[in-house]
């Protein structure tokens, strides 16, 4: 342990490091350590390059982008559904780059939740993130559904995590479609998405994922597993930036079925500009998609891909996993008895990308962390989430967080500022 705690060994650790090159490609502000990936995914030059490009295409062509340039506005989004397929385990026709996590959920659920009989009812859980279930819930009163009734949230055993045995007990023949994160957005735990999707399907039930928490930073096997559908954005761990293009996810086996929420980009290319008013309908997960596709905010996610396109998502997550145990292990020896307790799952198998510490005083040791140039995340009530992104952290960033945190504590630096969150937290 006196080894592992050294500057030199995390220095050691970064020598060795096969994806140090990639810390270069982003912007990163001078004696700043951003661990907050997580959430908002720093700028980097290649995706900073494809917006300029995309600006260029638009003052160069005009209208004529749609099909003129490298990369046609037309089959843009068609174009980014195949470059995200390879992270998330599935055919490239089963996944399109459109909307918003929230939209793509409302579209999912519009298409495929057809309350029938004794199947009435969406399964959710308690932990999962407030827009998925303002959407469930608005998505049940539209079919005349009092969610009090109607939606089943499974209750957490520790108020962190979930036991994937609570869910599959919940899957009952009143269950149509199940709703839930692959990565919990608090305490970054993994839900076994293939056990889930086996458990729904041997019941009769849909079943999809929220993947914003864990695209781009766990690999994934959707289409071997058999999931139904998944939904995610692009701003946390792919570095789209701010409000960038979201993604979804539809098994080939659902191909033909009409979107709830049609617009003219749920066409079928071919035909979109006949202007017919009855829909020929996309053959495949483009048929997901409303109106026209948001460029400047999708063009962004272009050159970011292209970095996992090289890395691969197996080696970002090995690295991200050596980063996050390296942490716990620094946490263990150098914080102990400061009142922190570590709420993220600790076994490799069920730990996401990012770790969650729990304090009293959570909303005061981010700001105080803010003050020495480290980017936390806070949320509510007293959670503290630090995320090793493994494209541009590095191993002596975690061992210098850790010596700042025990600082802070140290000297009770955290007490010159109030315990509540800013408007943003």
């Amino acid at each position: 342990m006196t080894e592992k705690s050294s500057l030199e060994y995390a220095q050691q650790l970064d020598r060795e490091d096969d994806l140090k090159q990639y810390r270069d490609e982003f912007y990163i502000q001078p004696e700043t350590i951003y661990f907050d990936g997580n959430s908002l995914g720093l700028l980097s030059k290649r995706a900073e390059e494809s917006l300029l490009s995309m600006l260029e295409s638009w003052k160069q062509f005009g209208i004529d982008g749609w099909l003129k340039g490298d990369n046609p506005w037309f089959y843009f989004s068609e174009k980014l559904g195949e470059k995200c397929a390879p992270l998330i385990g599935a055919d490239q026709k089963e996944v399109i780059v459109t909307g918003s996590t929230t939209v793509n959920l409302h579209q999912i659920l519009s298409t495929f939740f057809k309350p029938e009989g004794k199947r009435t009812k969406i399964l959710a859980d308690e932990l999962n993130f407030p827009t998925d279930i303002y959407a469930i819930k608005s998505q049940l009163r539209v079919h005349g559904l009092d969610p009090e009734e109607h939606l089943i949230q499974v209750k957490s055993r520790d108020g962190q995590t979930l036991d994937e045995n609570d869910i599959i007990d919940a899957m009952t023949d009143e269950v149509a479609i199940i709703v839930l994160a692959g990565v919990l957005y608090r305490s970054g735990q993994i839900l076994d998405m293939e056990r889930l999707t086996k458990a729904a399907h041997e019941r009769g039930i849909l079943i999809a994922f929220d993947l914003c928490h864990s695209i781009g930073s766990v690999p994934h096997s959707l289409s071997d597993w058999d999931v139904d559908f998944a939904f995610w954005c692009t701003y946390k761990h792919l570095n789209g930036g701010p409000g960038s293009v979201a993604g979804m996810y539809v098994n080939k086996k659902h191909f033909g079925t009409s979107p709830g929420l049609a617009g003219w980009f749920s066409s079928d290319k071919n035909k979109q500009f006949d202007m017919e008013h009855e829909l020929s309908a996309a053959p495949d997960a483009g048929v997901m998609q409303m109106g026209t596709p948001h460029l400047l905010s999708a063009a962004p996610l272009l050159g970011s891909l292209s970095m996992f396109e090289e890395a691969g998502i197996e080696k970002i997550r090995e690295k991200s996993l050596k980063m996050t145990d390296y942490m716990m292990t620094l946490i263990d020896a150098e914080l102990n008895g400061f009142g922190f307790t570590m709420a993220n799952p600790r076994d490799e198998e069920k730990r996401g990308g990012h770790i969650f510490l729990e304090h009293e005083e959570a909303a005061r040791i981010c700001k105080a962390l803010k003050e020495n140039n480290v980017i936390p995340d806070f949320r509510t009530p007293n959670g503290i989430r630090l995320a090793p992104v493994a494209l541009y952290n590095t191993f002596e960033e975690v061992w210098q967080v850790v010596k700042i945190l025990k600082k802070i504590m140290q000297n009770e630096e955290y007490k010159k500022f109030e315990n509540k969150r800013d408007v943003v937290a």
